[in-house]
């Protein structure tokens, strides 16, 4: 649905007015009632440079830093876990419904500009770093962890330490479809895809297509 010129005026003002003198939560729910549901809210989102946080999001990270026009839909978690890093997301990022980002143990997040990640993603930054970069598409359901537990025999599984082969960089442009799972320790080159349902193990080279378990080379964009 198309916003209106008139509507667009209003919603901005409100949008504007919310914490301002008009009750935030409230205006927030009565501006999201006036888009469809879903990606109603990326249009919310172009309306302030403060972007559109559902107050159905939880957030609970104080180094939470957001860019211009970002969108944080309603369901979406971003929560600090013990010595966590920060969690910076660039201008106009999307994070659709229930995607949870977590940090700890001095992981961290960063996602470039114009990244738009889809409903029931997972990034668990824990000992490693993820960074993803501008203008990347990640369908739903793709998890990325940049930590592993050891499975040293004679002790509980609960009682084994994490462990990491590094972090998790994705470059630009980048296409992950869905299900997809990115593995402590690679990298992701420019313009590279990955198929719905891949594990991805070790690096990918720029524009390269991977596809499988273990995630392997099947063609390139190029």
């Amino acid at each position: 649905m198309k916003l209106t010129r008139p509507r667009r005026r209003l919603l901005r003002w409100v949008l504007h007015r919310a914490g301002r003198g008009l009750p935030r939560n409230a205006a927030l729910r009565w501006a999201a009632r006036q888009v469809p549901p879903l990606y109603g809210g990326v249009q919310l989102s172009r309306l302030t440079e403060r972007g559109f946080v559902s107050p159905e999001a939880e957030v609970y990270h104080p180094l939470l830093e957001l860019g211009r026009h970002c969108f944080l839909a309603e369901g979406v978690l971003v929560y600090q876990d013990r010595d966590g890093g920060a969690v910076r997301l660039a201008d106009a990022v999307h994070l659709h419904r229930h995607v949870t980002i977590q940090t700890g143990q001095g992981g961290s997040v960063a996602i470039g500009e114009g990244t738009h990640v889809q409903p029931r993603c997972q990034f668990s930054a824990y000992l490693g770093p993820i960074r993803v970069g501008r203008r990347v598409e990640i369908a739903p359901a793709c998890a990325f962890y940049s930590y592993n537990h050891r499975v040293a025999a004679g002790t509980p599984v609960r009682e084994q330490p994490l462990t990491t082969k590094g972090g998790i960089t994705v470059g630009d442009d980048v296409w992950i479809g869905y299900g997809a799972i990115l593995l402590d320790g690679v990298s992701v080159g420019d313009g590279a895809v990955i198929g719905a349902g891949s594990v991805v193990t070790r690096s990918v080279e720029p524009d390269a297509i991977v596809a499988g378990n273990p995630a392997r080379v099947i063609g390139r964009r190029s």
